[in-house]
């Protein structure tokens, strides 16, 4: 696996040109290997979102060996700076592009409109084009599991989360994770601090820090790629958790489980596709019955009788019988969000742009 940062591949823009490294597409013989790249916002590390997608591609290394060549692209800001790193990176003869961040989305839609022998997975969004698939996690399944341990931990009735960015997929996790809540408690209510970050340790502890003076004693780290939410409520012995891999070794006592991605499944069937030319663009919200999704690490404090009907809860979930958004579910300002006996559709999920009653945090404008 290559790493590259941003600096080291802006400095080869520059030594390049930006013309003449987007000037027209390198041509490879039948037998070079597909150039695999992956695009993140913040550093791989040991733990989070980057973490687990240069995870899932582990296997197709293992599966296709030097048939592939995988490069990673870590610390790339979005906007016209990963727009021209991923022109080069396709120019240069990559057709396979992981571009993994929301904010990506325009940019990566053009190279696939552009050049429709490249493949490009986009994490989030919404866009689809014959070359060009969005991909997330069904978080919601997850974080309504753990949104019922946390209600049977809390002394206070209070939760908090720790959120990156709020976009749909960051505000249907922490809906999903009152739900759950109030699923055991149903007076429970949910805090939510907005970094408006993927990656600021300094800025993500002292929401914590905030959350806790609100008398919040269990913390959802929604979307960041440190351990710096964790370690905080593991050194005031406040119980949380967080998603894409787990970070239990920074909370060995408080850590309450991780909604864990496993994105090598959706990966491999999209190399196989495109090595195949039957790869086909399609909107793939992946959750606990895609093998996508699952929590791990249940810290052992969690009642009996609670993990006893979080399990029955994930075996239904697992088998498409249960969904955290059927209704009757109430929108925070009063009105009705889903009717009673309705389930929400992936499309209407994925577009959510509202919360539900007991999340007192209004969405930023």
């Amino acid at each position: 696996m290559l790493n590259i940062t941003r600096r080291t591949l802006m400095k080869g823009l520059a030594a390049t040109g930006l013309a003449s490294a987007f000037g027209g597409k390198a041509a490879f013989a039948a037998d070079e290997p597909l150039g695999i790249t992956l695009v993140v916002p913040s550093p791989i590390g040991d733990v989070g979102w980057g973490h687990a997608l240069a995870a899932g591609l582990e296997p197709i290394k293992a599966a296709y060996g030097d048939k592939v060549k995988v490069t990673i692209l870590e610390n790339i800001a979005e906007g016209p700076d990963a727009d021209r790193i991923m022109t080069k990176t396709v120019a240069d003869g990559n057709k396979f592009l992981i571009a993994g961040s929301f904010g990506y989305q325009n940019g990566a839609l053009q190279i696939a409109r552009r050049d429709p022998s490249v493949t490009v997975l986009h994490a989030s969004g919404f866009q689809v084009a014959p070359n060009f698939s969005p991909f997330a996690a069904q978080y919601s399944q997850g974080t309504y599991l753990l949104g019922m341990a946390a209600a049977a931990l809390s002394k206070t009735g209070k939760l908090g989360s720790v959120s990156a960015f709020a976009i749909p997929e960051l505000i249907t996790s922490i809906n999903a994770f009152a739900l759950g809540a109030q699923a055991v408690r149903p007076d429970i209510e949910v805090s939510v601090v907005w970094v408006n970050s993927w990656f600021d340790p300094a800025k993500e502890q002292e929401a914590a820090k905030a959350l806790m003076a609100q008398n919040c004693d269990v913390i959802f780290s929604n979307a960041q790629d440190t351990p710096s939410v964790i370690s905080a409520c593991e050194e005031a012995g406040v119980y949380a958790f967080n998603l894409n891999s787990s970070m239990k070794k920074y909370a060995p006592k408080t850590y309450l489980g991780c909604v864990a991605t496993d994105w090598s499944p959706f990966f491999k069937a999209s190399v196989d596709a495109h090595l195949a030319g039957t790869f086909k663009g399609a909107n793939a919200f992946l959750g606990v019955g895609d093998k996508v999704v699952e929590v791990v690490d249940w810290n052992p404090d969690i009642p009996a009788d609670t993990m006893a009907k979080i399990k029955e809860t994930e075996a239904k979930i697992a088998a498409g019988s249960f969904s955290p958004f059927t209704g009757p579910i109430t929108k925070a300002d009063g009105s009705e969000g889903v009717a009673s006996g309705v389930t929400m559709t992936d499309p209407e999920v994925i577009a959510m742009n509202w919360h539900v009653k007991g999340v007192t945090t209004p969405l930023p404008q």
